[in-house]
């Protein structure tokens, strides 16, 4: 997949993917999809989240996959990206620990 599209397609897929989740989802958490990382082939993806509160990663981690063939019916029916990659939710610990070194950083001041 060339390198504009594959972004494009992230692009595409981290909108599509967020307002599935806004949707589908309650409020006893906040959930944030931060990131897709697609493969080179463009096949497959990965979907990265965060959740307010914390402790609440992995009760989302396993709504979120339960829920994967509806988001995948949801792409399909809104985008025309053509095949939906296959793809695995992970919980985004980059942007957990950047958020605490925010936090750290400002407490200094």
């Amino acid at each position: 997949m060339r390198p504009l599209k594959k972004e494009r397609t992230a692009e595409i897929l981290h909108k599509l993917a967020a307002d599935f989740v806004l949707r589908e989802s309650t409020a006893s958490s906040l959930i944030t999809v931060t990131r897709i990382e697609m493969n080179e082939s463009g096949k497959s993806a990965n979907f990265f989240f965060t959740t307010l509160p914390e402790k609440e990663e992995d009760t989302v981690l396993k709504f979120l996959t339960r829920k994967g063939g509806e988001l995948n019916e949801y792409i399909r029916n809104k985008s025309k990206i053509g095949i939906v990659p296959h793809f695995t939710w992970r919980i985004d610990y980059g942007e957990r620990n950047r958020q605490r070194l925010d936090e750290i950083t400002n407490e200094e001041k």
